[in-house]
């Protein structure tokens, strides 16, 4: 367990060395795809605010009240998410999520439709080798497959997780904009904005 925690310590230390500041022009991307259906565009979005760090002990995953959850700003932040989010125009795809219960919420406050449950954007927090994980597998053939499909794929999950596909480290309600190219490489295009505080 401490291993695990130091490992991913370390790796969210690495992490946070690719700031959003690095993207000069994170948001351009968004007007460029105002009122379309665009093809092949996945954004990964971590969870709103959620005070602490991992799961307590005791975590279950079918019972929330032994997890961390939102906190009244995470549940306002999600909101405002998707709001603008909405205010985009944007041709939603389908809307998935980790099954924690505060990847969960956050997915279902963004308020953009039905939410599906995906076990591969559960947090790999406590695993050892999160870049060759098979979830982190997964879920970037996942981009992959999406390349030429038409609307937006939104997958709610954990800092960690979308560290591992995207290399970049963000904060609680900010999300990751992706795109493989024509070899199957995935692309950072941009990020979503800090909204709420």
């Amino acid at each position: 367990m401490r291993t695990r925690l130091l490992s991913s310590v370390i790796f969210g230390l690495l992490l946070s060395l690719c700031t959003q500041s690095s993207y000069a022009n994170e948001l351009l991307i968004w007007d460029k795809l105002q009122g379309s259906a665009p093809k092949g565009y996945v954004l990964l979005l971590r969870h709103t605010l959620a005070p602490g760090v991992g799961d307590p002990e005791n975590f279950k995953l079918n019972d929330c009240s032994t997890q961390r959850n939102l906190s009244e700003v995470g549940r306002q932040d999600a909101k405002e998410v998707g709001e603008w989010l909405k205010r985009r125009e944007l041709k939603i795809l389908r809307v998935e999520s980790s099954r924690w219960c505060r990847a969960k919420e956050t997915a279902q406050l963004l308020n953009l439709g039905k939410v599906k449950l995906n076990k591969n954007l559960d947090s790999l927090f406590e695993e050892s080798d999160i870049a060759n994980h098979p979830a982190t597998k997964q879920v970037k053939k996942q981009i992959l497959n999406h390349r030429n499909k038409e609307g937006l794929l939104i997958l709610v999950g954990h800092y960690v997780n979308i560290g591992a596909v995207t290399g970049v480290g963000v904060d609680s309600g900010v999300g990751v904009l992706v795109k493989a190219n024509s070899k199957g490489v995935l692309k950072v295009v941009g990020l979503t904005p800090k909204l709420g505080r």
